[in-house]
């Protein structure tokens, strides 16, 4: 699994968890809605870490436990 997968389906466990819908995360995170809908999209690749850490601040929760998940220990190389 790449990074941005791993982070996409991070950000859905958590919603899912918590009962929050994206327009709801994009409030409480000061983002807009289409920030997160994009970020959600497999077809983007990219991400922001900042857009990630004000994601975190509206989950409150800390980057570092963001990324305290399986998910995260074996990614795939990145560079091909």
């Amino acid at each position: 699994m790449l990074i941005k997968d791993a982070i996409v389906l991070r950000l859905q466990n958590i919603c899912r968890e918590r009962g929050i819908r994206y327009n709801e995360l994009a409030t409480r995170s000061g983002v807009t809605p289409s920030t997160v809908y994009s970020l959600m999209s497999e077809s983007r690749r990219d991400m922001s870490v900042i857009t990630l850490k004000k994601l975190c601040d509206g989950l409150d929760m800390t980057i570092t436990a963001f990324f305290e998940d399986d998910l995260f220990r074996t990614l795939e190389q990145e560079i091909r």
